[in-house]
């Protein structure tokens, strides 16, 4: 089986390995760390070193691929393009819970993963390094930029968009023709009836943006 390595290795990444054990493409080599030593053992899996030995380990290991077990939407990025930087040609494998539904017609970038009973439903374009998340949906023709995320439950209506980075909190719900700006956040548990502009963090019922962000602040 083609091995893969997993970069991170927290709540997140238990999540992931346990969809690539589940899917069966992938033979998962271990997991990277920079908080981890090599030796060490996580999910019965070896972490083999931190992010500068990936190119030795790549090597090493015969390697086909790379997934980025990171939640934060901004730290997942830098992570991946200094993966990208460190090992040109390596693809991010994506990961596909087997209970999921992913329409025929839905697009899916690299290193996006989706997680048990989600749906992504016909028409819909996810970017690349996204995550949707445990039972979160993505109705007909929505559009999920790079690095943006679903956290569970979220329920999204059909011809909507989720701007790059951003990040809908847990069981928040997007009517239908909504846009979600970049690097913004949506509150767990809200209503959105209404356009977000980007950089932006709304919460309640319904939604109202409460204050402007910076790019990569945190919010996890």
């Amino acid at each position: 089986m083609r091995n893969i390595i997993i970069i991170g290795a927290s709540g997140h990444a238990k999540v992931l390995v346990d969809i690539v054990k589940m899917e069966g493409a992938y033979a998962v080599a271990g997991f990277v760390d920079a908080k981890h030593h090599a030796g060490e053992s996580f999910m019965g899996y070896p972490v083999l070193g931190h992010e500068d030995e990936l190119p030795v380990l790549v090597s090493r290991l015969d390697v086909v691929g790379l997934l980025v077990a990171i939640g934060d939407n901004s730290t997942r990025q830098k992570v991946a393009e200094r993966a990208c930087a460190s090992c040109p040609g390596i693809p991010f494998v994506r990961a596909i819970h087997p209970s999921a539904t992913l329409a025929c017609s839905a697009q899916l970038g690299e290193g996006s993963v989706i997680m048990a009973g989600a749906v992504v439903n016909p028409c819909s374009s996810i970017g690349a390094h996204c995550i949707v998340n445990t039972r979160a949906s993505l109705d007909h023709d929505c559009v999920m930029d790079d690095y943006a995320s679903l956290a569970p439950g979220v329920c999204v209506g059909g011809n909507s968009k989720i701007g790059a980075f951003s990040a809908v909190g847990i069981g928040a719900t997007i009517i239908h023709g909504v846009k979600i700006g970049a690097h913004s956040v949506i509150g767990a548990g809200a209503t959105v009836l209404k356009d977000v502009p980007d950089y932006t963090v709304a919460y309640g019922t319904p939604a109202r943006p409460v204050r402007l962000r910076k790019e990569g602040e945190r919010y996890l």
